[in-house]
This record gives C-alpha cells, structure tokens and sequence, in this order.
C-alpha cells in the first residue's frame, strides 16, 4: 500500500519559509561549470533527487563534483568529456537527459543516456536532428526519437542548427550550453513556435556569468561564436520560483500573509509570471531583491484566462488557485504538459474531479470550474508538482491525503518542513 500523508488545514497565516535554489539555475550552472577550465563554487545551489542524477552524469564525463551543505564545488573538465564506460541514467530528470545529449556530442567516444519509464516516452527527435545537423550521429535503442539512445561523440563542428515548432525549450537550450566547447561558431535558429522562452534567457544569462557572451541577433536566432570558453567562476543560485509558487498559493487560499526568503521578484525565471496573475486576481505582493511577500485578498470571480506557455511549471498551482475562485478559469498554450514528468493535464483534471471540481481538458490546457473543494486521496502520479499543489489545497480542504509524498524529493526535498512551518510545527 502506497505511503500517504495527511495536510491539516489552516486558518489565516503569518509565516516566513525559506525555499531551495533554483532547479534550473542549478543545472545550467552545473553544465557550464563542467566544461569550463578550473574550480567553480555553485553557492546555494539545488541538492535534489533530479541535481543529484545530473551530478553523478557528470562525474562519468569527467567532471570532478563536491558538494558541501547547499554549495557545489565543480573542477570543470575543459570541454574534454571522456568516455563514461557505462550508460548515464539520468532518472526522471528530463532536462539533464536533454542537456546531456549535447555534452555528450563533445565527446570522442559514444555515450548512452537512459532514464525511468516516464523519461523514455519524452521527445529527443528535434534535439538528435540538430547535432546531427552540427556533425554528430546517434542512435535510439528502442525507439526513434526517444531514450535510450547512444550519441557517437566526434565533436561538434559548428554549423547552423534549426529547430521547427518545438515543444520544449530545453532544446535550445542544450546547444547553446555546448556551442562553447564546439569546433566552430554555432547558430541556433528557431522557426515557428516554441515555449517556454524565458528559460532561453536563464541560459543565456548563466552563460554570460560564465564568461561565455551569446550574441541574440533576433528573438528566434542565437549566435555563439568559436573561441569564447568557459571561465570558472563564483555562481550564486537565487531561489526557486517554482518552490515558492506553492507557499504564495497557500497565501492565497488560506489569507493573511507568506514571506519567502531567498526569492527575487526581478528575475528571468518565467514562473514569475503567477505573481502577476495572483495580483489580478485579488492578491497583494511586496517584493525587495532578497525576499517576496504575498498577501491574500478576496479572489476576483467571473472568467479569467492564463496563458502559460512561458510558466508551465505553474499550471498545477494555477489549477488549484481555480479550484477555490468563483468562475471559471481558463489555462491555455500548454498541451506539451501531456509529456512532463506526469500527463499533467490529465492528472489535474482527474484530482481535481475527485474533490468535487469540474476540471476539463481543452486541446491546449484546461477549464476549472471554481467551488468549494472537498478532501480527497491524491494520487500523485510520481509528479512532485501534483503532490505540492495539492498538499496546498488541503489547508482549505479537510481530508486531504497525498499518496506517495516523497515524490516531492525531485526538486524540494524540504518541502514538507517547509509546509510544517506555515502550520508552526518546527
């Protein structure tokens, strides 16, 4: 029988919680500081289920990795990857399987990357076509376009690769992080449509602070040119918008108030943009560059319409905000949630069904019917950001129960300390 945990509910809150480093910070940070030369100190980086699975892959590729506390010591490899002798598993974590596809490219040897079940039915197709356009071949092991797939190292050579109407930025992403430490300038192009941007610009921007200038000659067209490496550097990781999302939620729903220290409201991470949507909504937020504050109001009712292309992230923390506010809302532009960690769509649709809410799936997202919640056991899909929303949903909804809780250990391992604070148990 599956191990659950049950939330108790809370009235009005007054609370301070501190959240992790950002999980995307860190592992850019992780990949630049692995192909640069010399010792890198990655402060107040992400020790999580998904940074751990990126560390150990490095390690095979040559990078040597220290961790101490919340800080990261990475003796960079050059650019030099060697051959790993074995497979790199890689866990659920989707970004480092992407990420790794194109250090892998760098490599003079074949390297294969695997993962869990849920990771081997995630599209790699856009992603292998583009470093095949830059010199390197690779070849799937059960199925095309997926993991397992082994990528025959002989260096990237520079080039121009293309991507067309992409489902996920970390594309781009990937061969950005490894243009450096190619044989010739890389430009990457994108055509058509593609989400979440702004994780583009939180690659750019770890790459500056790792001496690596991108020149952004468009918004669809990135130029890196051949001679600029890696430096190592000081990095200091600013807090996880994402893992606080879930406590400016509980703001929200409960009322009162939710500081979260080690947060930034000027930031390039695209979850930022739920702040946005809890002011229209009703909310209050107060901000400085070391902390951000969430303040609950009465939440507006009638339609509302998120568009979250750029915060997919968000979606399940939105989804529960709809669950408690009068009308409808509708979340939009991110049918690629059906290939995350879970079917999100699908799984929000059915949990929220299960406490009374009249979710639907749309094409591209979802419609919620707001009302009054009722508890429920969660099934949480192996998802941590199914489990997190929900555990939010039960400070307003007796009864609420979360199946296999430490699945949250992806990316917040300490969420549940975190959630005993606001209820002033530690």
């Amino acid at each position: 029988m599956a191990e659950t945990r049950e939330i108790t509910p809370l009235g009005r809150l007054h609370a301070e919680v501190r959240v992790p480093g950002s999980k995307s910070y860190t592992q850019r940070a992780l990949v630049a500081a692995s192909l640069a030369e010399g010792k890198s100190l990655l402060r107040n980086a992400l020790i999580a289920e998904d940074t751990d699975h990126l560390v150990g892959a490095l390690r095979l590729l040559g990078a040597r990795i220290v961790s101490s506390g919340q800080d990261i010591i990475v003796t960079g490899t050059g650019g030099r990857i060697e051959s790993p002798g074995r497979e790199l598993y890689l866990g659920g974590n989707g970004t480092a399987m992407r990420f790794l596809v194109s250090v892998a490219a760098l490599g003079s040897g074949d390297v294969t990357l695997t993962g869990d079940a849920r990771l081997c039915e995630r599209p790699l197709q856009p992603l292998l076509d583009a470093i095949g356009d830059l010199g390197v071949s690779s070849t799937c092991l059960r199925t095309p376009g997926y993991a397992p797939v082994t990528v025959h190292g002989g260096a990237l050579r520079g080039g121009r690769a293309i991507f067309r109407d992409i489902e996920s930025s970390q594309y781009v992403s990937s061969i950005l992080l490894a243009a450096p430490c190619a044989a010739g300038d890389v430009d990457v192009e994108i055509r058509g449509s593609a989400v979440s941007r702004p994780y583009v610009e939180m690659t750019l921007a770890t790459m500056k602070a790792f001496g690596v200038p991108v020149e952004k000659i468009s918004e669809n067209l990135f130029s890196v040119r051949h001679g600029h490496r890696y430096r190592a550097c000081r990095y200091v990781v600013e807090g996880d918008l994402s893992s606080a999302s879930y406590f400016f939620l509980a703001a929200a729903l409960c009322g009162g108030t939710v500081r979260v220290a080690n947060t930034n409201f000027w930031t390039h991470q695209g979850d930022v943009r739920f702040l946005r949507y809890l002011k229209e909504l009703g909310c209050s937020v107060a901000a400085t560059d070391q902390w951000i504050e969430v303040s609950g109001g009465r939440l507006a009712s009638g339609d509302f319409t998120a568009s979250m292309e750029d915060s997919p992230d968000m979606v399940p923390t939105m989804a529960v905000l709809a669950a408690l506010r009068p009308g409808r809302t509708f979340i939009r532009n991110v049918a690629h949630l059906r290939l995350k960690e879970s079917n999100r769509l699908a799984a929000l649709a059915s949990e929220l069904g299960k406490t009374g809410i009249r979710a639907e799936e749309l094409e591209d997202g979802l419609v919620i019917t707001g009302g009054a919640p009722r508890g429920a056991e969660i099934e949480t899909y192996n998802d941590h950001r199914i489990a997190m929303s929900f555990a939010v949903l039960g400070l307003v909804a007796p009864g609420m129960r979360i199946r296999n809780p430490g699945c949250v250990g992806k990316s917040f391992p300490g969420f549940w300390e975190e959630l005993d604070r606001l209820q002033g148990k530690t």
